[in-house]
């Protein structure tokens, strides 16, 4: 198989005697064969043949992981996201997928009320730290809420000297900010 050639699921890319299998492939009877679809890619120095997936596949999410989501309910002790996407990979939504923040994995301290830290509608950045309980961290100083809206009028909050700021009603709140609240997904 040339490099760069488009493969489909169960194509081969190479032989074992060549290569070694790399990232989507498999090896069976001394050939290695694609689990995507996509172009294949050999790396000189391992001797791996790959392939670059194609195809608009869900995500996988990872222990670690950084994500971008919605807060769509808040419990006494949890605030349940929708997550958007994975951070590097924002042109892949995730779709119809949770996951929780426990109020003991919002901040390095004590948090007595989540409502003083979330509010319905924050976009949020947050790390995967159990994924297959979808369980979120926002301790990381770059954590947090990265857009907040007025819980008055629904106007776009702005940071001001470590507030929330309403420019349309004047009403100040609060949030467990990111360090990057307000420039988006960094």
């Amino acid at each position: 198989m040339m490099e760069d050639s488009f493969v489909l699921p169960g194509d081969t890319v190479g032989s074992l005697e060549e290569f070694v299998p790399g990232d989507y492939t498999y090896a069976r009877e001394g050939m290695i064969f694609a689990t995507t679809a996509g172009l294949v890619k050999v790396d000189p120095k391992t001797r791996s043949a790959s392939v670059i997936p194609k195809t608009n596949a869900p995500v996988k999410l990872n222990h670690g992981d950084i994500v971008v989501g919605e807060v769509i309910d808040l419990k006494d002790s949890l605030v349940i996201v929708s997550l958007a996407f994975k951070k590097g990979y924002e042109d892949r939504p995730i779709s119809d997928e949770e996951a929780t923040i426990h109020i003991s994995n919002v901040k390095n301290s004590y948090v007595k009320d989540l409502r003083s830290l979330f509010s319905m509608r924050d976009i949020l950045k947050a790390k995967i730290v159990d994924e297959r309980q979808m369980r979120l961290s926002t301790g990381d100083e770059d954590l947090g809420v990265i857009k907040a809206y007025c819980n008055r009028c629904l106007t776009g909050l702005m940071r001001k000297e470590g507030k929330l700021i309403c420019p349309n009603c004047g009403n100040n709140e609060t949030r467990k900010m990111s360090s990057a609240y307000g420039l988006g997904v960094v």
